[in-house]
């Protein structure tokens, strides 16, 4: 699997473009299906690795909308063919980049209480979007999928779900525990624990603070605590 980009690739971008639009585009869905019996060559891990990077990096200073598929390509050194080999649109190319990035900063924290590990949970997430890019690629990915389907079903496919699954974790531990009771609405607790933070990053009205994190665990705490 780990190959070098192959030499041919500008040649075959070349013939992708004469070919039209609809060729990259079938020949990316033909990918994103699986690839069954198709006979080709296996993808370069060095290719994934420098479209990625080159993603975030024009995420970061110019945001979804004002980057292209061809500013990708020239900035990774690859042809589109190769992008559209293996992402069927700009949205999801940046969705793959942003998840990349962004779960290698969210780690599952085990502090021993669920109080513990909820701070440490969130402030791990706060920092993810206010010290980094990840915030403003959050917001645009977050924007651009209020109306794109496909990017707005790959948005809790790739990245909310897995991140629920993760705290889901910390839940069942506590309730192991003792500290929580097996009946609380885990869907609920995870929408509140994520809701605050991310309504205060999109509207920017009020400061993701330290402060802020702990009184919105500790807001959720007093409600499903045992009385």
């Amino acid at each position: 699997m780990n190959r070098d980009i192959p030499s041919s690739e500008t040649a075959e971008a070349g013939a992708a473009g004469a070919a039209g639009a609809a060729g990259a585009a079938g020949a990316a869905g033909t990918e994103a299906a699986g690839g069954g019996g198709q006979r080709g060559r296996p993808r370069s891990q060095e290719a994934d690795r420098a479209i990625l990077t080159a993603t975030v990096d024009l995420l970061g200073s110019r945001g979804l909308a004002a980057m292209s598929i061809e500013e990708v390509a020239a900035r990774a050194g690859v042809g589109k063919a190769t992008i559209y080999r293996r992402w069927s649109s700009k949205g999801l190319l940046a969705l793959d980049a942003f998840v990349t990035s962004f779960q290698e900063q969210q780690p599952l924290p085990d502090t021993g209480t669920l109080r513990g590990d909820l701070i440490a949970a969130l402030t791990a997430w706060v920092r993810a979007v206010t010290q980094t890019s990840m915030g403003s690629m959050l917001a645009g990915l977050v924007a651009e999928a209020q109306h794109d389907e496909e990017l707005r079903a790959g948005w809790r496919d790739r990245v909310l779900e897995p991140l629920r699954t993760q705290h889901r974790i910390m839940l069942d531990r506590a309730i192991a525990r003792g500290e929580i009771p097996a009946t609380v609405d885990q869907e609920v607790v995870l929408d509140l624990f994520f809701g605050a933070a991310q309504l205060r990053l999109l509207l920017g009205h009020l400061p993701l603070s330290d402060d802020f994190i702990r009184e919105v665990v500790d807001v959720i705490l007093d409600g499903i605590r045992p009385r």
